[in-house]
């Protein structure tokens, strides 16, 4: 049984790259382009992780995805992925718990996002055959 991964992000481009290498590399993929979206997404169906944009319909909205993810079940490990850095200058970061606490992600990844890296993060969190 493949292990599924809700892929959210309002860029059409990422999201049909994420999704053919993703499923390239045997995963299920359900994605949304909102936040709102998601949500909808997440009341029917519980992915074995999620990998969530910062900036969606609101500056924040990735934010309050990533609350939300949590709120419905924390073991859902989240990766939270931004150009926000590279905008604005603001850095996040999720390596301490006080950050882990605020951001609601396991990991944060400044777009552009490559793939060898960004499936090496999701295996420390679905090991093969999980």
């Amino acid at each position: 049984m493949s292990q599924t991964i809700l892929v959210v992000d309002d860029d059409h481009d990422f999201l049909a790259m994420m999704c053919l290498d993703l499923e390239r590399h045997g995963y299920k993929v359900i994605t949304s382009e909102s936040a709102v979206g998601a949500m909808k997404v997440l009341a029917g169906c519980r992915p074995d992780l999620a990998i969530v944009d910062l900036m969606l319909e609101e500056l924040d909205s990735g934010f309050v995805l990533c609350h939300h993810i949590k709120k419905a079940d924390a073991s859902i490990p989240i990766i939270l992925v931004t150009s926000v850095h590279s905008g604005t200058g603001i850095n996040f970061d999720a390596k301490t718990d006080e950050e882990r606490s605020w951001i609601k992600a396991e990991a944060v990844m400044e777009k552009p996002v490559r793939f060898e890296s960004l499936r090496s993060e999701i295996q420390k969190f679905l090991p093969a055959g999980a």
